[in-house]
């Protein structure tokens, strides 16, 4: 514990295309661990399931999700009300399984503080992600 507060605070900091996150860590099992596990970037919850599951999960979503259903979201669930198709499809399993207005206010939803403009759950969407979605105007 000692030495780790001995190490500059700054030196424990990430920077994109510079230095990866727990480069410190990382350094010290380079050559016990594959390149491949060691140095990949860290993945939010939700993408930690692969990428294609959670893009299948989305695109399964929009074709039985409809326009209309989404539309009367706010209507049908009073607590959070889901913002995309995802959400939507997503929240009819959990009423499903539990169907009291009380349990959605036991369930927060996780969107990082330093992103608050963010309506995806991927960590894609995150503009220091590696694999950040590309948005086109």
């Amino acid at each position: 514990l000692d030495m780790t507060f001995q190490i500059d605070p700054a030196d424990k900091m990430p920077y994109r295309g510079k230095r990866i996150e727990k480069y410190i860590l990382r350094k010290a099992f380079e050559g016990y661990l594959p390149d491949s596990v060691l140095w990949r970037q860290k993945e939010q919850f939700s993408d930690g399931v692969g990428y294609s599951w959670v893009d299948g999960l989305k695109d399964h979503a929009e074709k039985v999700v409809s326009d209309e259903a989404l539309a009367g979201a706010s209507a049908r669930f009073e607590v959070d009300p889901p913002r995309t198709k995802e959400e939507f499809f997503i929240r009819e399993i959990f009423e499903e399984h539990f169907p009291s207005h009380h349990h959605a206010h036991m369930v927060k939803r996780w969107i990082p503080s330093f992103d608050n403009d963010v309506v995806e759950a991927s960590g894609r969407a995150m503009k220091a992600h590696d694999a950040a979605f590309v948005t086109t105007s």
